[in-house]
């Protein structure tokens, strides 16, 4: 299925070809051919971006328990608990 967004970055890149349809310098089915090509051409780069940052924003399991901790500073407040003063 087609997202929005790949359809709004196809438009974007073909509207320097629409924007020759309303300056009457390039015909309609010009511009709907550019725009066709533009759609699968927006997808694939939408798709290495989201495969690029699919990575970023994620935490370990570990970090998921306390918000805002490491998992470091957990094992080290849990050690000094451990240890008689």
């Amino acid at each position: 299925m087609i997202r929005p967004a790949a359809l709004w970055l196809a438009l974007a890149l073909a509207s320097p070809a629409f924007f020759m349809v309303a300056t009457g310098q390039q015909e309609v089915d010009t511009a709907l051919i550019t725009f066709l090509i533009a759609v699968p051409v927006s997808m694939i780069m939408l798709t290495a971006l989201r495969f690029v940052t699919a990575g970023y924003g994620h935490r370990p399991e570990a970090d998921r328990a306390v918000p805002g901790r490491r998992a470091t500073d957990q094992s080290a407040d849990e050690d000094a608990l451990a240890e008689p003063n």
